[in-house]
């Protein structure tokens, strides 16, 4: 095994349940190996084979796709794709994983693609198309959280559920879940990039949310200035800002906080003081403070 292919094998585990468990040891390790190595890839017509309406990746860039197909031209598909029989067309496909390799192998011109077919029901296949684009961090931040909502409303899927099924922590699935409360024009602030995650989860459940969103974004607020912020319940003016604060923290250790509350979902705050300092992480309920401390623990 080569170092690519155990590290496939490594991020796999550190997935819970992951695809191994989802398709079973042996597809899951055809569905990361060259094409020359699967047992059962066959070569199928790229015009039988359509695409999932239910895929949880919505927004494929034009350059990423481009780019692929350029190196399908030269080496051909290196991976298959994941299909099943299509319930509503026989003799067609539906894909299940790897409409990014379908898509650039459409514009590379060819005229049929390997894969591998399987017989999946639909909450299979949504659960596996979740977990690849997890696995490959492709989700927006908003693709996520719909794809849980889906999983949990179609097939009763609890929270926990969700949680072991991709490899996530349920505070995790429960902050993605949060931003869905948000109105739509903020959810879409999120998808295009203007605000991240954290900047978000900030606004959750204040009245004033759009309009907080729009002052963070003419601002180019951080997060820590967003929180602060949202406290105040107004748009704070910079001549109420305090300059210290401001001169205080280095650019890169106001990143750092930012980077920390991604990760892990909960306000951090770090006070350095030439190369020492204070670590602050708040949580609001006992749930995020256990799995804080199961992190932390697995990690020692």
């Amino acid at each position: 095994m080569n170092r690519e292919t155990t590290t496939m094998a490594e991020g796999r585990r550190g997935l819970g349940r992951g695809l191994s468990a989802l398709l079973g040891e042996s597809d899951a390790e055809n569905a990361a190996a060259p094409v020359g190595e699967p047992v059962g890839a066959r070569e199928i017509p790229i015009e039988l084979i359509r695409r999932n309406p239910d895929q949880p990746r919505r927004r494929f860039g034009e350059a990423e796709i481009a780019e692929l197909a350029d190196s399908i031209r030269e080496k051909g598909v290196l991976q298959p794709v994941l299909v099943r029989p299509a319930p509503d067309a026989p003799g067609e496909y539906q894909l299940v994983a790897g409409e990014r390799r379908w898509r650039a192998s459409q514009q590379a011109g060819l005229r049929a693609m390997p894969a591998l077919v399987r017989e999946l029901d639909d909450r299979q296949v949504l659960e596996i198309a979740i977990v690849e684009n997890v696995q490959r961090s492709d989700l927006g931040t908003i693709e996520e959280s719909l794809s849980y909502k889906a999983l949990m409303e179609k097939f009763g899927r609890t929270q926990e559920e969700v949680a072991q099924v991709v490899g996530k922590s349920r505070p995790h699935v429960a902050n993605a879940l949060r931003l869905l409360t948000l109105p739509d024009e903020i959810q879409n602030f999120v998808a295009e990039g203007r605000m991240t995650a954290g900047h978000a989860r900030a606004l959750v459940g204040h009245t004033n949310a759009l309009q907080l969103a729009r002052e963070v974004i003419d601002r180019d607020l951080n997060v820590r200035e967003t929180e602060a912020l949202v406290k105040r319940g107004a748009p704070e003016t910079k001549s109420t800002k305090p300059a210290r604060e401001k001169t205080a923290k280095a650019t890169d250790t106001l990143d750092l906080e930012e980077s920390l509350s991604e990760i892990l979902g909960l306000a951090v705050e770090i006070q350095d003081k030439g190369g020492k300092g204070d670590l602050r992480i708040t949580y609001t309920t006992l749930e995020q403070l256990d799995d804080l401390c199961r992190r932390l623990m697995r990690g020692a």
